[in-house]
């Protein structure tokens, strides 16, 4: 069995595909998302929507680096807490203790 460290090395993990938003309202949301989506289809016309649909790819982009952005941060704000308290473990055992091992 592989460890997630060298499962992620061999790419074999992909965080971004295995999320789905808990939401209860999730998927009544994105359903909602793609009737209006094909209305609009219907009412701008070929050539309109085009654009319309490259401007949604433009802001999914731009939704796409934030999350990203706020991932990392979260990833390495988290990664930087475990190391605060591993490096002060031993205050957390009080001296009469101090033969216990952490």
């Amino acid at each position: 069995m592989k460890t997630i460290l060298e499962a992620l090395y061999h790419g074999q993990i992909y965080p971004n595909e295995l999320i789905m938003p808990s939401q209860p309202e999730y998927r009544a949301a994105s359903r909602q998302v793609a009737a209006q989506t094909e209305q609009w289809r219907k009412r701008l016309g070929k050539e309109v929507f085009r654009e319309l649909e490259e401007y949604i790819d433009l802001c999914d982009s731009v939704e796409s680096m934030h999350a990203e952005a706020a991932f990392s941060h979260g990833f390495r704000l988290g990664a930087n807490l475990i190391m605060e308290i591993m490096s002060n473990r031993e205050e957390l055992v009080s001296n009469a203790d101090s033969s216990m091992s952490l």
